[in-house]
């Protein structure tokens, strides 16, 4: 469901030219996130979590939480698709980082038995949106679940594992808590989220104070899902990306959403605090770079899909190296030998 005022619109729209993305002194680790030069990967720590979840509770308690739920029900919906893709009944299943529910609403019992959904945000789970799935709400963190090995027939998360310190922990995690030939649903914030914001504050900060902060949080690179998805023991992966657009009045109401969604920067390296003019002088750029012909402005969600089987003996699998009777140079004749049959004929 979407914003109901004219100037919220949900579309997709390939990506205007900007200012490229902060280029700071980071370096790209195993998790596919840009952390300070000279951290381990083991010793990740770039999200406050006591903030995140403080964050989620307060967006989840405000009188009117559904009127900033547009975007999480768009991708939840998307997700129960490619649920109902797959051609076959879960008896179990579990949402992570589950929020109000986004994804359960979208289902149906014929298709998911029982649903089990976590978040770490408890006021979320008190105000889930009503579904027709026999529910189970659990307080837990996505990053240490509370569940036993070959638990799950479907694991499902919306918009919630871009959060995580440690994605490749939680993605063996799921992969723990997954049965034999069960599979993984995922969508997750991609790098070129919010692209406009970024840019815009980036250069009224250079101008206004000599120098910019990051105030958009970091993001998992594509490329990396795929290896991520492997080495935590997924297989038959599949990861593709998609953009949304929402257009709004203008940068403060941009920013008035991501709080009501529960979105706001937790990363420890975040700036408190932004001067006024710096702020105006950021929404003056982005309306001079970005806006639309209705003067409205956009804001692009870059979302990448990913889902990954656990092995299971029953699972197609490809041939050993070197079994092929037939070589690509026989392959490459066939056209050929098609033309002379035809001519015999």
């Amino acid at each position: 469901m979407l914003r109901p005022a004219g100037l919220w619109r949900l579309l997709r729209r390939p990506r205007a030219p900007g200012v490229p993305a902060e280029n700071l002194c980071r370096r790209e680790v195993a998790s596919g996130v840009s952390v300070p030069c000279g951290t381990s990967p083991r010793a990740l720590n770039i999200f406050d979590r006591d903030l995140k979840r403080k964050q989620k509770n307060w967006a989840a308690r405000q009188p009117e939480p559904m009127k900033f739920d547009y975007l999480r029900e768009e991708v939840g919906s998307r997700i129960a698709d490619r649920v109902y893709d797959i051609a076959r009944d879960f008896s179990l299943g579990l949402d992570l980082g589950c929020g109000r529910g986004y994804i359960a609403q979208h289902l149906n019992k014929e298709t998911v038995g029982k649903f089990f959904q976590t978040d770490i945000a408890e006021n979320a789970l008190k105000n889930s949106l009503k579904t027709e799935i026999p529910t189970v709400s659990v307080l837990a963190d996505e990053e240490f679940l509370p569940f036993q090995e070959n638990t799950f027939d479907l694991v499902v998360s919306s918009l919630s594992l871009h959060w995580v310190n440690d994605l490749p922990r939680a993605l063996e995690q799921i992969h723990y808590v997954l049965k034999p030939d069960g599979v993984f649903i995922g969508a997750m914030f991609g790098g070129d989220t919010l692209y406009e914001l970024r840019c815009s504050l980036q250069l009224a900060e250079t101008e206004r104070e000599g120098g910019f902060s990051p105030h958009v949080s970091p993001f998992t690179a594509i490329n990396d899902l795929g290896h991520l998805l492997g080495r935590a023991g997924f297989n038959t992966l599949t990861v593709d990306t998609d953009e949304i657009q929402v257009n709004y009045p203008g940068m403060f109401e941009l920013m008035e959403d991501l709080q009501g969604m529960g979105e706001s920067n937790c990363s420890w390296n975040r700036k408190a605090l932004l001067h006024r003019d710096t702020m105006l002088a950021a929404a003056a750029v982005y309306r001079e770079m970005y806006r639309n012909e209705d003067g409205s402005v956009p804001a692009t969600y870059q979302i990448y899909y990913m889902i990954g089987w656990k092995y299971h003996d029953s699972q197609a699998r490809p041939a050993e190296r070197g079994s092929a009777t037939v070589s690509f140079g026989e392959l490459g004749k066939i056209n050929s030998l098609m033309s002379q049959g035809k001519k015999s004929q």
